[in-house]
């Protein structure tokens, strides 16, 4: 078995009780102990870190808007603006830098409840020529994506492509992004209802794959389905790096929230793991915390390579630095409670981080909430 290192964040003190499955108001953090493996069956002795933002230089942010109720999902269009979903009013605004976010347009048929209500965004890579752009929303039946087209000042709707993802008042998935082979990726939950997560005939708990017209896109692993992964519990986050691998954040439940490398028809564990485990058959993640610290949701990868994480719950941007051979150096954390719960982060046009925060939700608004930021990078 190839040599890799698991980086592991552990919390020091004992856990109390609250899952992690969805988005936590957060507590507040002590240390934490950094183990991490020389292969999967060894572990080092314990490091000692601290988690706060003195243990990372402090990045430079802007602001890009303020006054949002709920924001969720961002994706950039060719032109370096931004389309923002807002959850709970089923709209989407266009966001400028430097202008005044104006309201593109309403999605039909969103019925918001809990974690559900208009979530992902996804402009298609080809949007100069097709003008599509691709959302995830709760109706009143189900989870489903919608197709839908811009023509720069209104949002048009258009076909549903994909429908009956399982839908509940929390662990609904919701991210949608376009991976560089040109096809659509899905983020589904279990929507609390833990066994489909293994049931390949289940779309709860996946990750899907799909063409521009919903269909399972070809190369998927299991013939005539839209699965690309199963074992999920609540994936909200996914990202790409340079090489093409993929990488996704994921809720756990009481324990470990995780970071994984995501290859096609793997198992990622859940109901019947959680974390780093060990266990034929599933695939343990690159990284993981303890669920205070994290409660994950958006991913990007940033122009340096590394993966940076929104958490919710620890109200930190987290990154993870990537050696190109699917390990992970030591993550840092960057942030920390200087503004709150982070919803999604997406890697912009011109290097920087877009971030939207998530404190009408759960969290403790202050003035200004919610916001969109712009961070540059900090030199490494």
């Amino acid at each position: 078995m190839s040599r890799r290192a698991w980086p592991t964040l552990m919390i020091a003190i004992a856990l109390t009780g609250c899952a992690s499955g969805g988005d936590q108001v957060a507590v507040p953090t002590t240390s934490e102990t950094l183990r991490t493996g020389t292969s999967p069956h060894t572990t080092a002795p314990p490091v000692s870190a601290t988690a706060s933002t003195s243990s990372a230089p402090a990045p430079a942010t802007e602001t890009i808007a303020t006054g949002l109720t709920v924001p969720w999902g961002l994706a950039f269009l060719p032109d370096g603006t931004a389309l923002v979903t807002l959850r709970d009013q089923g709209e989407v605004l266009h966001v400028a830098e430097g202008a005044r976010s104006v309201s593109v347009g309403r999605v039909p048929g969103v019925v918001p409840g809990g974690e559900g209500g208009l979530l992902g965004i996804a402009v298609s890579p080809t949007f100069a020529s097709d003008r599509a752009v691709f959302v995830y929303f709760t109706s009143a039946d189900d989870n489903r994506v919608m197709r839908m087209s811009f023509d720069g000042a209104v949002l048009r709707p258009g076909r549903v492509i994909v429908e009956g993802i399982r839908k509940a008042g929390n662990h609904n998935g919701g991210r949608l992004a376009f991976g560089p082979d040109g096809y659509l990726y899905i983020a589904t939950g279990d929507a609390g209802q833990r066994t489909p997560a293994q049931d390949k005939g289940s779309l709860s708990g996946k990750i899907l794959r799909v063409d521009a017209d919903g269909s399972p896109a070809p190369g998927n692993p299991f013939p005539g389905s839209r699965v690309w992964s199963l074992g999920h519990r609540n994936v909200q986050g996914m990202a790409w790096d340079k090489a093409g691998a993929m990488y996704a954040s994921e809720f756990g439940q009481n324990t470990w929230d995780e970071l994984n490398r995501i290859q096609a028809g793997r198992n990622y564990g859940w109901p019947n793991v959680e974390g780093i485990a060990h266990r034929s058959g599933f695939v343990d993640p690159i990284a993981q915390w303890a669920t205070r610290d994290a409660s994950p949701s958006g991913i990007a990868v940033g122009a340096d390579g590394a993966v940076y994480m929104a958490a919710l719950r620890g109200q930190s941007l987290w990154r993870i630095p990537l050696d190109g051979n699917g390990e992970t150096g030591t993550p840092k954390r960057l942030l920390q409670g200087r503004y709150g719960r982070l919803r999604t982060v997406v890697s912009a046009p011109d290097g920087r981080l877009w971030l939207i925060t998530s404190n009408t939700f759960r969290g403790t608004p202050r003035p200004g909430d919610d916001r969109i930021l712009a961070l540059r990078l900090p030199v490494h």
